[in-house]
């Protein structure tokens, strides 16, 4: 299911025209924790130059918006690491 879920999100961060993109499942760190039954737990790091000039928070919200209701669905927590390829 890992590799399913880690594909779907890649697919839909492509929206972002990543210069580099690293989708790391870390669910084996949250064995037992009841929100892992519904989705997955994952990092990404995302560099793209669409996150030039904008902040922290705008970043994360080109994200939540690239991957959208797979955060209802396959993804229970996503830790976000967004930069251009200048900060990487």
């Amino acid at each position: 299911m890992s590799e399913k879920r880690i594909k779907m999100i890649s697919d839909r961060l492509m929206a972002l025209n990543p210069k580099d993109l690293d989708i790391i499942d870390e669910g084996h760190l949250h064995i037992g924790h009841e929100g892992a039954k519904k989705g997955g737990h994952f990092k990404v790091i995302v560099i793209s130059d669409q996150f030039k000039n904008k902040t922290l928070l705008e970043r994360h919200r080109l994200v939540y918006n690239a991957v959208g209701e797979l955060m209802e669905t396959e993804i229970h927590a996503l830790s976000i690491t967004a930069k251009t390829p200048e900060e990487d």
